[in-house]
């Protein structure tokens, strides 16, 4: 059988019979050449004339006053100080800063004006308080840890920011305080804008002195028998017992139990102590009381806020969720000794389901006051009865601060362990929240919070990598509606019935 092979033929031409080849002829031709000219032409002409008038003739006559240059001097010297003090209080005027904007899109929106923070702190530490100075231009804040497990080793600071400079250095605070533990509360005096106190994780309480250069530790409390033996979880300012009310003392809570009341001895630079309580298992609702405890054992205490209407009456928040009324003044003759501490409590509130953060009683409705914890939930109580008379639960985690606004009745603001600032208005009659902002630029839990009492506009919050966010809130929120304070009246009435 023959195999396939490949086979290779020659082509094959055949020629067309029909088809001849093309002849081709290139040819060129060319128009006349185009002329051109150019004429200029101008429909009138223009020409320049001065004119000018005649000259009035007008005699001027120039009267000297006899002026008396030392009367003119003593009198400058008399009133230049007045002018001084006025033009000065004009300078610090706030007079105007609620003044309508109407350059702004909308009326009704929050802004952030300022995310400040510390370099040096490098984000490791938490912001674990808050504070305005009395003037409303200085905030101040404290940095700590809340995570600890054993003895202290951080080295944590004091940072402040004045914010009505026209430059302000975000990440560069204009005070750093260094501290050898964490702080972990402080509180601008009430008076003094320059005049800080501070409580850290040993137990000690510190008052500074932001206007001197050097050493800007006034006194402090020292750690010893007297002082707290837990970190100091809150300070407070009130004023003295005196007749007078001019001075101010210090009142400083600790998990300890201790709540302790100190003068300040500028003398001797230290912080004496005037009185301490103790808040004990005795106090807690029979239903919360453990067989087998000793009725003195002590009950750590998370916060406090006094009263703006009575200077004796007190409300603290604990670390078992229990909230209490208390007064300076409630066992004083059933104490045996001087050096004895013993309970403030005068009255025991439905607790928490868990630890209590903030505690924070009404300037306008003197039986008012709201409670946040660990429970997740936002409590109005009123100072008269057990139950809250409204329970709010923002689905956002634990509740770590909440305040009541300065201006509004019917406003508070409250901060997440889901890093948001949630401003709620009781008029509005929905309890959600009118305003829900990311209050930290990684979403971290939110710690602290403070309403700015002298520019009631401003709020600061600040999360647990140190920043420090400020905001701007619109009038709307600022300014009083008559309204408020029958809203707030009619649901303390109503949960009293």
């Amino acid at each position: 059988m023959r195999e396939f092979v490949d086979e290779s033929i020659e082509p094959v031409e055949f020629k067309s019979t029909w088809k001849r080849e093309r002849s081709l002829a290139s040819n060129e031709s060319q128009t006349k050449e185009i002329s051109l000219q150019d004429a200029a032409t101008q429909s009138f002409k223009t020409f320049n004339q001065e004119v000018q008038s005649d000259l009035k003739d007008e005699r001027y006559s120039l009267h000297t006053v006899n002026l008396d240059h030392q009367k003119l001097a003593a009198f400058l010297q008399k009133v230049e100080p007045m002018v001084m003090r006025y033009l000065g209080k004009n300078l610090k005027s706030r007079a105007f800063d609620d003044v309508s904007d109407l350059s702004e899109k909308t009326l009704d929106t929050v802004t952030c004006v300022h995310t400040l923070n510390s370099n040096d702190l490098n984000l490791q530490f938490q912001v674990t308080g808050l504070s305005w100075n009395s003037t409303g231009s200085t905030l101040a804040a404290s940095y700590g840890r809340f995570d600890h497990e054993d003895w202290c080793t951080h080295k944590a600071a004091i940072c402040t920011w004045n914010l009505d400079r026209r430059s302000v250095k975000e990440d560069k605070p204009d005070t750093f305080i260094d501290s050898s533990c964490c702080l972990m509360s402080l509180e601008f005096h009430p008076a003094n804008p320059a005049w800080l106190a501070g409580g850290n994780f040993n137990g000690e309480v510190i008052l500074w002195d932001l206007s001197r250069e050097d050493d800007l530790v006034l006194a402090t409390s020292g750690i010893g028998d007297e002082s707290h033996r837990e970190p100091v979880s809150k300070v407070y300012w009130i004023t003295d017992q005196s007749p007078k009310m001019k001075n101010y003392n210090i009142v400083s809570v600790s998990g300890d139990g201790k709540i302790l009341i100190w003068s300040i001895d500028l003398k001797k630079g230290k912080l004496r102590q005037l009185k301490s309580f103790l808040l004990m298992n005795k106090d807690l609702p029979r239903s919360m009381k453990v067989r087998g405890v000793r009725s003195d054992k002590e009950v750590g205490v998370t916060c406090i806020s006094f009263s703006h209407e009575d200077p004796d009456l007190f409300v603290l928040g604990s670390e078992s969720g229990c909230l209490f009324k208390c007064s300076l003044h409630s066992n004083e003759s059933h104490k045996k000794s001087s050096d004895q501490a013993y309970s403030p409590v005068t009255f025991t509130f439905n607790p928490h389901h868990g630890p209590v953060h903030s505690v924070d009683c009404s300037k306008f409705h003197r039986h008012a006051f709201l409670s946040s914890g660990m429970d997740q939930s936002l409590r109005l109580y009123n100072m008269l009865q057990a139950p809250p008379v409204l329970i709010i639960e923002p689905g956002e985690g634990y509740i770590y601060s909440s305040k009541w606004s300065p201006t509004r009745p019917a406003i508070f603001a409250a901060v997440s362990e889901k890093g948001n600032l949630l401003i709620y208005d009781l008029h509005s009659g929905n309890m959600t929240p009118i305003h829900k902002l990311e209050a930290s630029p990684n979403k971290v839990p939110v710690y602290s919070l403070q309403f700015n009492s002298q520019q009631k506009r401003i709020l600061a919050t600040g999360d647990g990598q140190g920043y420090i966010r400020v905001y701007r809130l619109p009038e709307k929120l600022t300014s009083l509606i008559v309204q408020d304070n029958e809203v707030l009246e009619e649901i303390m009435n109503t949960g009293s019935d």
